[in-house]
């Protein structure tokens, strides 16, 4: 099959690009610039030279790519739904997986939220045979921009603080078993028009994935306990006096968040079956190493 696949340079992009082409697809990347393009090149794909705050270099992009299904990784997060799904409709291409987040579902007054319901809704109303998957926290690779941090902290700290008291329950999935869902979804009929929600096999308090991810760097730091409401406070004077927080307010407030979802469904429709935390990060750790 001949796919095209916009938001292919980030960090989930390498792996669905390569799970892509060893499964046989003829695959183009959309690009921004030319070291996005010398990205997805690397990953196998044909680069093709577009912007997504440029709907005309979009639709340009989508009519030579020549494709006949689209998976759409880029973030649904910055409103550029609608142009994607213009695109794809006006080259006439039908078969689309889109990639949006359970962050959809937070009960948190966040400013992407309804962004990217709006997506969501855009896609769904399209003419397209769409599939949504909505993973959970991403992890895998140093290139991850949450639990390659965890780990870096854990092997440096002896005593790791747990905001909340680590209770919030967390369901990571590894970045590998969702691009293989992914590029299952492609030629899954079951999963035309439908949205799955995929994590990791089960829920875990954040305490737990602390703890597994500090035995996958062997340390054994003292969890503590710290209050979430005043830390979140100072975490948020922080954002205000630094140009480019390496933590953010809302990132800590999510954390008491309970993120655990039924993937039964994608189970049965994507043959999605996703490693354990402790093996996922395991591997992780020794790639850092």
């Amino acid at each position: 099959m001949r796919v095209h696949v916009t938001g292919g340079s980030g960090f989930l992009g390498g792996s669905v690009l390569r799970a892509l082409t060893s499964a046989g697809h003829e695959v183009t990347a959309l690009a921004r610039t030319s070291v996005a393009a010398d990205t997805v090149g690397a990953f196998g794909a044909r680069p093709v030279l577009g912007d997504l705050d440029d709907p005309a270099s979009v639709d340009a992009a989508f009519a030579s790519s020549e494709a006949e299904a689209l998976v759409n990784l880029a973030s649904l997060g910055f409103g550029h739904a609608p142009t994607i799904v213009a695109a794809a409709e006006e080259t006439g291409l039908h078969r689309a997986v889109f990639v949006s987040t359970t962050s959809i579902f937070t009960r948190l007054d966040t400013a992407t939220r309804p962004v990217r319901l709006a997506a969501e809704e855009a896609v769904m109303s399209s003419t397209l045979d769409w599939t949504i998957i909505r993973p959970t926290m991403i992890y895998g690779t140093p290139a991850d921009r949450n639990m390659a941090r965890l780990l870096r902290a854990l092997r440096r700290l002896p005593i790791f603080p747990l905001p909340g008291g680590g209770c919030g329950l967390q369901q990571p999935v590894h970045v590998d078993d969702l691009a293989a869902a992914i590029v299952n979804a492609l030629d899954r009929p079951a999963s035309v028009h439908r949205a799955y929600n995929l994590a990791g096999p089960e829920p875990m308090t954040l305490r737990a994935v602390v703890g597994q991810a500090a035995s996958a760097v062997g340390r054994r730091p003292k969890l503590v306990s710290v209050p979430l409401r005043p830390v979140a406070t100072l975490v948020h004077l922080y954002e205000m006096v630094t140009s480019s927080p390496r933590l953010k307010s809302e990132q800590l407030t999510r954390l008491a968040e309970d993120k655990a979802v039924d993937i039964s469904p994608a189970r049965a429709d994507l043959d999605f079956d996703p490693r354990s935390f402790a093996e996922g990060i395991g591997a992780e750790a020794a790639l850092l190493r």
